[in-house]
């Protein structure tokens, strides 16, 4: 029975990407514990074979941060490109506009950054939007990466 209520949770869990770390840079040196930087992250659309996107965003270091309790800044940027061939139904992936792709805590407890997909079939492109949440208030702050879906040679 226990497996059973596991793969139905799995089965209705949104699926979500994980990100690799390419690389990060800092812009503030802290002396005794781990400096603030940001970071450049690569993941895969999971439901769009042939699209990846880099993402590059602000992590706070200090002794907050070592030990993930500070609170990262919303500041992300968004870059995503076709790398394959992409076989998708643009019309049934408009079906589900907004849906979550990757999603990445940003604070202890309230603070999340997504990135979600919608799809502009009139002029054949996927649209990702980056933005960062919060229970109480989020934040206008975003961007966003067009991938024109086209023949892969």
């Amino acid at each position: 029975m226990k497996r059973f209520v596991f793969a139905a949770l799995v089965a209705v869990l949104p699926i979500a990407a994980f990100a690799e770390e390419i690389g990060a840079v800092s812009t503030v040196h802290k002396w005794l514990s781990p400096d603030n930087k940001i970071v450049i992250e690569a993941f895969d659309d999971p439901k769009v074979p042939g699209v990846a996107c880099h993402l590059s965003r602000a992590k706070t270091g200090g002794f907050k941060g070592a030990v993930g309790v500070a609170e990262d800044t919303s500041d992300a940027s968004i870059a995503c490109r076709q790398v394959g061939p992409i076989n998708v139904n643009m019309a049934e992936l408009k079906k589900e506009d907004g849906e979550k792709v990757f999603s990445e805590r940003t604070s202890l407890l309230f603070k999340t950054m997504q990135v979600v997909r919608f799809a502009d079939v009139k002029r054949n492109v996927i649209v990702y939007l980056v933005y960062s949440d919060k229970v109480i208030e989020g934040s206008p702050k975003n961007a966003i990466s067009s991938v024109p879906v086209m023949p892969w040679r």
